[in-house]
């Protein structure tokens, strides 16, 4: 099962965040108690099932001697990894620090990024979407991938 489509959610005045039906059976499929882990990345909050990160973090911590900026990349997404799990309502507790990060404020999207899951403050995630991407069809076709409508 994979994380896909968009919800449009609210962050609750104590930074939680309900997560959509489909993504909280993705994670209870995933883990016996549906654990998952937030960090921040991109511009936004990433949430990743607790054993697809666990093995994002076996790989990481298997690199040698990596560069400076791989460790201050380290430092962001490991360092700033939060483990939870949804409360009984579904819900999640986005951290003040994730929010900040991301620019969260109350309307906030969750897009579906396959194995991982994109929390989007909505103003920022509009900007997003609303750019021409002709240049990445141009650039999907040269990797083989056509996607034309």
């Amino acid at each position: 099962m994979l994380f896909r489509g968009r919800s449009h959610r609210s962050l609750d005045p104590k930074g939680r965040l309900m997560l959509p039906p489909e993504f909280r059976d993705i994670l209870l499929s995933r883990s016996e108690e549906g654990k998952l882990v937030l960090t921040s990345f991109d511009g936004c909050v990433v949430g990743y099932p607790y054993p697809d990160w666990v093995e994002f973090e076996d790989k990481f911590n298997r690199l040698k001697n990596p560069s400076r900026k791989m460790r201050d990349f380290r430092r962001l997404v490991i360092g700033g990894a939060e483990e939870m799990t949804a409360d009984p309502q579904g819900r999640v507790r986005v951290s003040r620090s994730h929010m900040d990060y991301a620019g969260l404020t109350k309307d906030v999207v969750l897009v579906g990024q396959g194995s991982r899951f994109e929390i989007w403050d909505q103003s920022k995630f509009d900007a997003i979407v609303a750019q021409d991407f002709d240049d990445v069809t141009e650039e999907l076709a040269e990797s083989g991938i056509d996607f034309c409508f």
